[in-house]
């Protein structure tokens, strides 16, 4: 096994770092403070090929592979976790779910405009009283023959408010458990489907996150997803997917945070020489860069399972654990590096210790991904 970079791996990379210097550094401190995110700037994602990845050239998208995708995820982190965070829903959950799962029809229907930055979607699974038990779907699909009625609500969405296309989850035979669970296709503006305000975020406020309502919103038999019952196999295969991508999000973060805390301390001085020379600091420095290259392997070991077609539920969960865990304890070191200045907006990395937080949460908490990684290794 190696991780050696192809020429073309190494382009998107580049590339992405560039965007993300150039398009996405500017302005980024004003839209956390103001919780907004132009839509010009995800048009600009979707024209570099950012919004559909992995998407099948045929249907409009780039047709990288899952290595490409932890590449570009890692550069948008370092700077705009919020960024970062559409652009994965968008990817792992929305695009992979439909491309893998879907009908031509709804294929050649949504992914064009997905994979373009056209359009924009939304992975509806969340509940109030269903967040990491994903099998109490309080959310119904009633089927009525050629249509389904859904009633509901679900929260914590990123791109609740923005997005044109919901891959919503909900029960349609209760009886059945998680095999009555079902997962469907809700456009935007379709009658009863009701966005509920923002949520005023910790972290990653530039990302849109509402809650949504459903009201006896009619949904067509052909916007269902796979077969009567797929809802649940098809909300955790596509969640497996997703952990890939917050891994890599967790792992931009730190990185982030550790490339400006090594050039703060080359710059800033205290007892006469630069604090990078007080083996306090040093040792920190040295600390987080294991912990950061120790995490990114773990995030290519999950891309490049993916990319083999190898089972990859267990190493997503390994990397999207550990990385979260780099990403929340070297953000809030990277604050102390920096010391008073680092409480202030100004030098970014508070920013990222209140972003760092969320990639222990979303796409499963971390006590779930050792669920996960506990069934695999007390298994027979």
């Amino acid at each position: 096994m190696h991780f050696n970079l192809s020429e073309e791996q190494i382009m998107v990379r580049d590339a992405a770092r560039e965007f993300a210097q150039t398009e996405l550094l500017p302005g980024v401190i004003e839209r956390d403070e103001l919780q907004q995110f132009s839509d010009n700037l995800v048009k600009k994602m979707g024209a570099l090929g950012f919004m559909g990845i992995m998407v099948d050239p045929k249907y409009g998208g780039s047709g990288m592979d899952t290595m490409s995708y932890v590449l570009i995820m890692e550069e948008l982190s370092k700077v705009d976790a919020s960024a970062s965070v559409m652009v994965s829903v968008n990817n792992s959950l929305v695009c992979y779910g439909l491309e893998q799962y879907g009908t031509e029809e709804q294929k050649e229907k949504y992914l064009p405009k997905l994979a373009s930055g056209e359009w924009i979607g939304a992975f509806c699974l969340s509940e109030p009283e269903a967040g990491s038990d994903a099998t109490s779907q309080s959310t119904t699909a009633i089927d009525k023959g050629d249509h389904y009625i859904i009633n509901g609500t679900k929260n914590w969405i990123t791109n609740g408010g923005r997005s044109q296309v919901y891959l919503v989850i909900a029960q349609t035979d209760r009886d059945k458990g998680h095999k009555g669970i079902n997962a469907f296709i809700v456009e935007r503006g379709t009658s009863g489907f009701e966005i509920g305000p923002k949520e005023n975020k910790l972290g990653i406020r530039g990302s849109d996150t509402h809650t949504l309502q459903f009201n006896d919103v009619k949904i067509p038999k052909e916007n269902r997803i796979g077969e009567d019952g797929f809802g649940f196999k098809f909300a955790m295969k596509t969640l497996s997917g997703g952990r890939i991508g917050i891994a890599a999000q967790a792992l931009g973060i730190a990185a982030g945070a550790y490339e400006l805390s090594l050039k703060y301390s080359k710059e800033r001085k205290a007892f006469g020489k630069e604090i990078n020379k007080h083996q306090a600091i040093a040792f920190k420095l040295a600390e987080m860069a294991t912990d950061i290259e120790a995490a990114r392997l773990l995030v290519y070991k999950a891309a490049l399972d993916k990319d083999l077609g190898n089972n990859y539920d267990t190493s997503s969960a390994m990397a999207k654990l550990y990385a979260s865990k780099v990403a929340m304890q070297h953000s809030v070191e990277a604050v102390q590096i920096h010391g008073g200045n680092g409480f202030v907006k100004d030098y970014h990395v508070e920013r990222f210790m209140r972003d760092a937080k969320i990639t222990q949460i979303y796409e499963g908490t971390s006590e779930i991904q050792k669920i996960v990684i506990s069934r695999a290794v007390l298994k027979d």
